[in-house]
């Protein structure tokens, strides 16, 4: 039997990044999730527009909303004053990621810092009242085994369940181990994770070919696509994300052709508490670590 045959059904989870960045991706996320497939989203609870979205959620009982730990390219929860060696003056993460992953690993003070703005970001999550179904993060810093340590440590404390796993086909052959050993620690911790994700590739570019693309392909077990949608505008939401094609990925999500080739495919949809556990009664425990946490 191959690995595929033994996995359960196909279950996906569509989920959009970035929620509470700006009004824009939080209207996006309103209207994907109301008249499209959109299923989950991200929240940043630092980001500016982080209220508005903690609102939005909140008329809509249906989106699975988890914690989007921001610790790179983007700003902190916790002032420079009590982080200083993570955040500049005006209280923002760095987008020096390799520099800051050996500091992190090499420097305990850095480490402590580190700790103390994992923990601000999940309490500030907690205040928001809102079910965690799931946590990652801004750039897939987690996969540092350093940062991945402190969010299994401190995410417990905060009932988190799921995390995703950054594993998408035709991974860097560098990377693959890095992902590996992302899976195994979350498996001998008992968090609960997705099988596989599309959206590492064509960051900024899930328009509706590349979601019919991955939809024709789908694998079984659990799978998440991830976006990062918003409503037209003028500008670009960051610097960093001039190229990105937000407006075609709300529509993506939005489209009528999409929604029939999740259905065509015969997969579930959900946040990560609803297919994991799902999928867990569907097969009588026998996934193991994946969904055991969700039950």
């Amino acid at each position: 039997m191959t690995d595929e045959a033994r996995l359960p059904q196909r279950t996906l989870i569509v989920t959009a990044d970035d929620f509470g960045l700006h009004p824009r991706v939080n209207e996006a996320v309103e209207r994907a999730h109301l008249y499209g497939v959109l299923t989950a989203a991200s929240l940043m609870v630092a980001a500016p527009a982080a209220d508005d979205a903690v609102e939005r959620a909140r008329r809509l009982p249906g989106l699975r909303v988890g914690l989007h730990l921001v610790l790179a390219d983007g700003p902190a929860q916790l002032p420079h004053s009590v982080i200083p060696d993570l955040v500049d003056k005006q209280g923002r993460f760095g987008d020096h990621m390799v520099r800051d992953g050996f500091r992190l690993f090499f420097l305990p003070q850095v480490r402590a810092q580190l700790a103390r703005e994992i923990r601000a970001q999940f309490e500030a999550f907690s205040r928001t009242g809102l079910s965690l179904d799931h946590v990652n993060t801004h750039k897939h810093f987690h996969l540092h085994p350093t940062v991945l340590t402190l969010i299994l440590a401190i995410g417990r404390e905060y009932g988190m369940r799921a995390v995703r796993l950054p594993r998408e086909a035709h991974a860097p052959v560098w990377l693959r181990p890095w992902i590996a050993l992302v899976r195994s620690r979350l498996d001998r911790a008992g968090v609960a994770h997705n099988d596989y994700v599309v959206g590492i590739a064509q960051t900024g570019r899930m328009d509706e070919a590349a979601l019919l693309d991955a939809l024709a392909n789908l694998p079984r077990g659990v799978g998440e696509i991830y976006c990062h949608p918003a409503a037209p505008g003028d500008e670009p939401l960051t610097p960093a994300m001039h190229a990105y094609r937000h407006a075609d990925e709300l529509d993506a999500l939005l489209s009528p052709r999409v929604a029939a080739a999740i259905e065509a495919a015969g997969a579930t949809c959900g946040g990560f508490a609803d297919v994991l556990a799902r999928n867990t009664c569907d097969t009588c425990g026998k996934q193991g670590k994946r969904g055991a946490s969700l039950s």
